[in-house]
């Protein structure tokens, strides 16, 4: 019984051994293709991640990675015992839902209204201006928003104060920086993130919107039993990363909107990460509240994959 078991599991790694040689000589060019990606993402990805071991060690610069001293969860005892450490922790969060909650539907009904209009000059117009903010810099955005809100002379204090309002301070105040940043970057990133939605829309068979017509079904019965049952696998794998991203928000925005008036709703885990690493060299501590982001990351990716997996049947993996 034992010998005909290891005979038959010989005979698979035999016959595996001859596919992958098979799929080899007939695809080679696409493996030679592959090597440079899968480089980059070795030396770039995989091997910077073993830096993170400093987290539990008191790194220094002339010992090195390995001669530094272990000090253990020293660095994660520390950051949790700072009282800052739960403000910083709500700030990335509440900032995060609010992004999610803002710019993840919004993509989808641009992309259901400009499915319902026919090809011609008004739709490819309202692509262009929808995708085009995308392709402009993070520094070039920023600039906009601080001159449009600026105090004395942003065109929108201006407008204000010839109506008889008082000029606002709107970077100024801590209250406002969530919704600027959120609803700038909704205006920065929907047109762009609609494509996707839109070359799934294009696979659609036309078939069933024939079928919804002459069982007459009106606009809005069409997208909601015809375009979003097509779309719904991308709109579960989108949600998945989005989720996955949830506490990664983009450092460089929030740390150019940034100043000292705003600081209670705009100090987040990655530009006090920044603040610790490089600017105070505590490059340890800093690695430790980092890796404690990315577990957070990575847990509520897998919680939320495997949800819509049970939900919609859909999923990563």
């Amino acid at each position: 019984m034992d010998q005909s078991l290891d005979q038959s599991k010989e005979i698979k790694k035999v016959t595996q051994r001859h596919l992958a040689k098979r799929s080899f000589q007939r695809h080679w060019q696409l493996y030679i293709l592959m090597i440079l990606p899968v480089l980059y993402f070795i030396i770039f990805k995989y091997v910077p991640m073993l830096g993170a071991v400093i987290a539990f060690k008191d790194y220094n610069v002339v010992q090195g990675i390995i001669e530094s001293p272990w000090v253990g969860w020293k660095h994660f005892e520390n950051f949790f015992n700072n009282p800052v450490a739960w403000d910083l922790i709500k700030n990335t969060l509440f900032l995060s839902l609010y992004q999610l909650a803002v710019t993840f539907p919004l993509p989808i009904l641009l992309a259901l209204a400009l499915n319902e209009i026919r090809d011609g000059i008004f739709k490819r117009s309202v692509q262009m201006f929808t995708y085009a903010p995308y392709f402009i810099s993070t520094v070039v955005i920023v600039s906009m928003i601080i001159l449009m809100l600026s105090p004395r002379s942003g065109i929108i204090n201006t407008l204000m104060e010839a109506v008889g309002l008082d000029a606002v301070n709107f970077l100024g105040q801590a209250s406002m920086f969530r919704d600027i940043f959120v609803w700038s970057d909704a205006w920065q990133i929907t047109g762009y993130s609609a494509i996707i939605y839109l070359a799934a829309l294009a696979g659609v068979d036309k078939q069933q919107y024939e079928a919804a017509k002459i069982d007459g079904a009106s606009r809005l019965q069409k997208i909601w039993n015809v375009d979003i049952p097509a779309i719904m696998p991308t709109i579960v794998i989108i949600l998945i990363l989005s989720v996955g991203n949830l506490m990664a928000i983009g450092f460089e925005k929030v740390y150019l909107l940034q100043n000292p008036l705003n600081l209670g709703t705009s100090e987040i885990l990655q530009t006090y990460v920044y603040k610790m690493g490089i600017i105070n060299a505590d490059f340890s501590f800093a690695t430790a509240v980092g890796l404690f982001n990315s577990i957070i990351n990575l847990i509520l990716l897998i919680i939320v994959n495997e949800i819509a997996k049970k939900v919609s049947g859909n999923g990563l993996w």
